[in-house]
C-alpha cells in the first residue's frame, strides 16, 4: 500500500519559500536554509506528524500556466485564511472560468505556484 510521504515545489527562492510555506501550513522545516546556502532541499513537516511533508526543492524551473498539479487546502474559516495567505505574500489569481459559487479561492505563493483554498467549513444556512 502507498501513501502521500512529501509533495516536492521546485522553487527559486529556498529562504523566502521555505519561510512562506512554513508560515502558511504550520509546518516545521527539518533544516533551515538561511544557516547554510548549500542547502538546496528543505522538508517542511506538521508539527504533530499526521499529514503529508511539503518539501522545497531549489531547481530553476518555469512557472507552467495552467499548473499540471496543484494544492488543495481545506479551511475552516476560508476568509480569513486567505485573508492571512495574503498577508504573507500570495497574491490572489482571477480566472475567467472560476464559476460565481465556487467554494474555492486561487491563490499564488510569493513565485507563483498556484494553490487553492477550499470552503471546508460549515453549509452557510438557509432560510426556508
Amino acid at each position: 500500500m502507498l501513501r502521500v510521504g512529501s509533495i516536492v515545489i521546485r522553487v527559486d527562492d529556498l529562504v523566502r519559500q521555505t519561510a512562506f510555506w512554513s508560515a502558511a501550513l504550520g509546518y516545521v522545516p527539518r533544516e533551515d536554509p538561511a544557516s547554510d546556502p548549500a542547502i538546496d532541499f528543505v522538508l517542511l513537516h506538521p508539527p504533530d506528524g499526521r499529514g503529508p511533508n511539503v518539501s522545497l526543492d531549489r531547481m530553476r524551473s518555469t512557472v507552467q500556466v495552467p499548473p499540471r498539479i496543484h494544492l488543495d487546502l481545506y479551511a475552516d474559516e476560508q476568509p480569513a485564511e486567505v485573508a492571512r495567505l495574503l498577508a504573507l505574500g500570495a497574491t490572489e489569481v482571477h480566472w475567467d472560468r472560476r464559476p460565481p459559487d465556487a467554494d474555492y479561492v486561487i491563490l499564488a505563493d510569493p513565485e507563483g505556484n498556484r494553490f487553492c483554498v477550499i470552503d471546508a467549513g460549515p453549509p452557510a444556512a438557509t432560510e426556508d
